[in-house]
C-alpha cells in the first residue's frame, strides 16, 4: 500500500456528526466487496482509507450515502510551498493541449490564506503548462479540477474526484421501514428511505411476468446500498389495475395493505409510503396515513418533496432510463380520481439471495422465472 496515496472520503453536511458510524459502514461495504484495505483514520474532517486497488475501493464506497465527494489523493504536509509545487507537478501529468482547468482548496489553513493557496496554485500551472496552452477557467467552466483538502496537519491534492450520493449516513437512523418496488417512482421512494437513513426491507409487487422481470431489474440497482451480503426477498403477485389516475390510485392503496400486513408480521415500525403531497390529492395522503397510524405503525413519506437531487440520485445508481417514467407519473392529473376496492387473490413467495454480480439471474432461478 502506498502510503502517500489515499481514498479519501468528505462525508456530507447530514454525516457530520455520524462519522463513525460512515467509517464503520465504509469497512463493511469492502469487506461484502472482497476488497483489501490498511488503516481507516480521521483527519479533522476527513476519512482517509489506505488500500491495494483505490480505484476500486472508491467505487465501492460511491455506494453509500452520507458522502459529499469521495477522491483518490496524494497526502503531504500541511506546507504552502509544498502543495503549490505538488499541484504544478500532478497538475501538469493531467491536463492535457489547450485545456481549462480550475484550482479549488478547502480545509484549515495553517499560516497562509486558503484563496492565496488557489491563487499561487493557479499561478504554478499556468507557468509550467505554456506550451500547451493550458489556462484557466472559472468554477463553472472548466475541464480539469485540480482540488486540495487541507487539514490541520496534512492536506490532500486529488488526483481523482467523484461526488457522492449525500443525504445521511446508511441505517443511521436506528429504525427499520418496509418498502414496496411496484414501478419506477415506488423505487425512488425506497432509494429515498435509504438516503434518509432507514435500514430497508423491501418487498416486490407485481402483476405480471414481464413485470416482475422489470422489477427486478430496478431491484438489483438498489440492493448494493442495503448495506447486506444476503437479503431475504418477499414477491407479492397482485390482480391487475388499468394504467389511468384511477388504477394508480387503487394500486398504491392494495400496496398499503400489503405494506402494513407486513410490518406487522416482521414487527417493522415504519411505513414507507411511495406517495408525495406534490402529485397526490392531499385527501388520498391523509387517508393512506391515518390507515398506517390506525394499525399501530408510523407512516414515512420520504417523497415529500420531490427535486432535482432525485432524479440525479437516480441517474447515480444507473437509473437513466427510467427517469422518463418518474417524470411523466409526476405529472399525473389525479384530480376528482375515485379509488376501486380490489379483492382479488395475492399470492406471496420469500427468497433468500446471497448478493453476487448477476443478482438479476439469481433472484428469478430462485423465483422460477424463465428469463
Amino acid at each position: 500500500m502506498k502510503e502517500d496515496t489515499l481514498v479519501v472520503v468528505y462525508p456530507s453536511l447530514f454525516a457530520e456528526n455520524k462519522i463513525n458510524q460512515l467509517i464503520e459502514n465504509i469497512k463493511m461495504i469492502l469487506k461484502i466487496k472482497n476488497l483489501k484495505f490498511g488503516k481507516i483514520i480521521k483527519d479533522d474532517f476527513l476519512i482517509c482509507i489506505e488500500a491495494d486497488d483505490p480505484v476500486f475501493v472508491s467505487s465501492a464506497i460511491g455506494l453509500l450515502f452520507g458522502i459529499k465527494q469521495i477522491v483518490i489523493a496524494k497526502k503531504i504536509k500541511n506546507d504552502f510551498k509544498t502543495i503549490v509545487t505538488q499541484i504544478g507537478e500532478i497538475g501538469s501529468n493531467l491536463l492535457l493541449k489547450g485545456e481549462k482547468f480550475f484550482v479549488k482548496a478547502d480545509g484549515h489553513a495553517k499560516g497562509f490564506v486558503i484563496k492565496d493557496l488557489e491563487l499561487a496554485a493557479t499561478s504554478e500551472l499556468i507557468q509550467k503548462n505554456q506550451k500547451i496552452s493550458a489556462k484557466p477557467g472559472t468554477e463553472s467552466k472548466h475541464d480539469k479540477l485540480l482540488q486540495i483538502y487541507v487539514t490541520k496537519s496534512n492536506a490532500y491534492v486529488c488526483i481523482f474526484v467523484d461526488d457522492g450520493l449525500g443525504g445521511t449516513v446508511n441505517n443511521s437512523q436506528l429504525q427499520k421501514s418496509i418498502c414496496c418496488i411496484v414501478d419506477e417512482f415506488s423505487a425512488i421512494n425506497c432509494l429515498e428511505t435509504i438516503k434518509q437513513g432507514f435500514d430497508v426491507k423491501p418487498i416486490i409487487c407485481h402483476e405480471t411476468r414481464e413485470d416482475l422481470i422489470h422489477l427486478v431489474k430496478i431491484l438489483d440497482k438498489l440492493l448494493p446500498r442495503m448495506l447486506r451480503l444476503d437479503v431475504n426477498l418477499e414477491f407479492h403477485k397482485i390482480p391487475k389495475f388499468e394504467k389511468n389516475s384511477e388504477g394508480i390510485l387503487s394500486k398504491t392503496s392494495l400496496v398499503t395493505e400489503v405494506l402494513i400486513k407486513g410490518a406487522k408480521q416482521e414487527k417493522i415500525s415504519h411505513v414507507s409510503l411511495a406517495i408525495s403531497p406534490l402529485i397526490f390529492p392531499s385527501k388520498y395522503v391523509e387517508n393512506l396515513q391515518k390507515q398506517v397510524f390506525n394499525a399501530n405503525l408510523i407512516p414515512h413519506i420520504a417523497l415529500s418533496g420531490i427535486d432535482s437531487e432525485i432524479i440525479r440520485n437516480a441517474k447515480e445508481i444507473g437509473m437513466d432510463k427510467y427517469i422518463s417514467k418518474i417524470e411523466k407519473f409526476a405529472k399525473t392529473n389525479f384530480a376528482k380520481t375515485k379509488v376501486k376496492q380490489n379483492k382479488g387473490k395475492i399470492s406471496k413467495k420469500i427468497i433468500k439471495i446471497r448478493l453476487g454480480p448477476n443478482n438479476v439471474h439469481t433472484i428469478l432461478d430462485s423465483l422460477e422465472i424463465e428469463h
